[in-house]
């Protein structure tokens, strides 16, 4: 079994501590608690699909991956418009909720962009890491 690269390892590390800070902040109470429970989640959602897709698709470029991921959250973004039995079952469940969201708010976009751009250097940056099999 192949061992896993440093790059690889500094994106699973983040990503271990993206999930549950993603989800202290649907349970925060304190200062800017409204922001913290509404939308600092967005950005940490964003991030967290981010560095998954750049785990999974390594040669994908950076911008590529950043891109995808964006488009692809504001769809669901707008999804939650609709409201077929289906979803609304889904969307009941914590899980589902989490992922897919339950009612649309045009200002989770901005915080997907901002997200995306944390997670775009983030990935330029861990891109610059070498492997000891590379020095």
């Amino acid at each position: 079994m192949a061992s896993l690269t440093r790059k690889q390892l500094w994106i699973i590390s983040l990503i271990m501590l993206l999930i549950p800070l993603g989800l202290f902040t649907k349970y925060y109470s304190g200062l800017a608690e409204l922001w913290i429970n509404h939308h600092s989640g967005g950005v940490l959602y964003e991030i967290f699909w981010c560095l998954l897709v750049a785990l999974f698709f390594p040669q994908t470029s950076t911008f590529k991956i950043i891109s995808i991921v964006f488009l692809s959250t504001c769809t669901l973004e707008i999804l939650q418009l609709w409201h077929p039995p289906l979803l609304t079952t889904i969307r009941s469940t914590f899980i589902g909720h989490t992922i897919l969201g339950s009612y649309f708010d045009i200002w989770d976009i901005p915080h997907y962009a901002l997200g995306s751009l944390i997670a775009y250097t983030w990935i330029k940056k861990i891109n610059t890491i070498q492997d000891e099999s590379h020095k």
